[in-house]
């Protein structure tokens, strides 16, 4: 069904049709596939990371690796993370220069933002990589400050985005000769996000992406004892990505928001319309998403559209401007928060499933404030319970448990 509301939105001086973006990455890789997410109705997409031909590396076999929920071997397995240790586009430079140029010839009204990396000492480099994008008729750059794994070791990537001096150094470099927007998209693997934002947008970047994904070892095969993905007999630590890491990107983008005039391309977790409204809410402008494409394709575009539309309608907001940020007021100093008024647990016995879950937590990890009778249905001893909201989190059933007044 496509969406009346308009979701149109303005970033870095480009009106897009809608705040939903391609990150930079595999579903980007490609001309082509840029294209195609632009017929199924994308707002705008970054190019896989660009860079010249001599600091390009060959991409090992295998080098995703995913994490899921384990269910009943008969049932589809649930991914909500995925560690990828794959590198920046292996594609020679002067085609995609070429494909930049076509993109816009048939895509005019959607944003193409090419994503460029050289060393944090490579002031030439940064320039020509600039000049080139822009005159191939990139709308915008997005510095990439953030990739955790591989380039690092060749002193791009996260090695700049670590270090405030060097991400300002580049950054000057890059606006002295950018005629187009320059974003700078930012690591989560570092103590605190805002210092090297802040340092970019000091020496002129007009907005930040974030974040990148998060530096992990996924896991280990309990046969060969290898940690995965298992490159051969060898693996390496890579980036995670997909729902997993969703708060850690809404804290980021809720403290640059709130720390630095400037607008922010969020990115983290997102797969659903709601998703993409909360972060919005904390301060973005517009959203980027990767993983829920790789797992769920081009075409969850309209089911974005349609449910980011039906919340505006419901809330009476016409332009995504009107509630950008508008979460962030409720954010304060944990010393701030209220510590007079109290809440306690509630069990609706006619919707517990009689589960002993929320008594087991509170037994184990709680306060001891529930216990079931012959009959199973959870009774809250108001004197222990201190509302703090365990028996809601692990009940499987929505509403069933809930926090009321003291």
């Amino acid at each position: 069904m496509a969406t009346q509301t308009n979701l149109s939105v303005r970033f870095c001086g480009f009106e897009m049709a809608n705040p939903f973006i391609l990150s930079s990455a595999p579903p980007t890789g490609t001309g082509e596939m840029i294209k195609q997410a632009f017929e199924a109705g994308w707002g705008g997409a970054v190019t896989k990371t660009l860079a010249h031909d001599r600091d390009l590396l060959a991409n090992v076999t295998p080098r995703l690796a995913s994490l899921s929920f384990a269910g009943r071997s008969d049932e589809a397995k649930k991914l909500y993370g995925l560690e990828n240790i794959e590198l920046i586009t292996d594609r020679p430079l002067d085609i995609w220069l070429k494909e930049i140029g076509d993109i816009k010839t048939q895509f005019p009204r959607q944003l193409l933002v090419a994503s460029i990396m050289a060393g944090g000492n490579d002031r030439v480099g940064w320039q020509e990589l600039v000049r080139m994008c822009q005159n191939a008729g990139a709308d915008m750059l997005e510095l990439n400050f953030s990739c955790p794994h591989g380039m690092p070791e060749k002193g791009m990537g996260m090695a700049i985005g670590q270090d405030p001096e060097v991400t300002a150094r580049v950054t000057d470099w890059v606006k002295s000769v950018s005629t187009i927007p320059v974003i700078a998209k930012m690591t989560p693997n570092i103590a605190d996000i805002r210092v090297p934002a802040k340092a970019a947008v000091k020496a002129g970047a007009d907005a930040i992406s974030a974040i990148n994904t998060v530096a992990v070892i996924a896991g280990v095969d309990l046969e060969t004892l290898a940690p995965l993905p298992n490159v051969f007999g060898k693996s390496t630590h890579g980036g995670y990505s997909g729902p997993a890491i969703k708060p850690i990107a809404l804290k980021a983008v809720a403290g640059i928001s709130l720390d630095l005039q400037v607008q922010v391309s969020g990115i983290g977790g997102i797969e659903t319309w709601s998703d993409a409204v909360e972060f919005i809410l904390l301060g973005a402008t517009n959203v980027q998403l990767c993983t829920a494409v790789m797992f769920h394709g081009f075409g969850i575009i309209e089911e974005l559209k349609d449910g980011f539309a039906g919340f505006m309608e419901d809330h009476g907001f016409t332009r995504i401007e009107e509630f950008i940020g508008k979460s962030l007021p409720f954010l304060t100093d944990h010393i701030n928060l209220d510590r007079e008024r109290k809440m306690i647990s509630q069990i609706d016995e006619a919707t517990c499933v009689k589960c002993d879950r929320c008594v087991i937590s509170c037994r184990d990890a709680g306060y001891q404030a529930l216990t079931a009778g012959p009959d199973r249905i959870p009774k809250v001893d108001r004197n222990r319970c201190t509302g703090c909201s365990l028996c809601v989190q692990v009940c499987p059933v929505w509403d069933c448990a809930k926090l009321v007044a003291a």
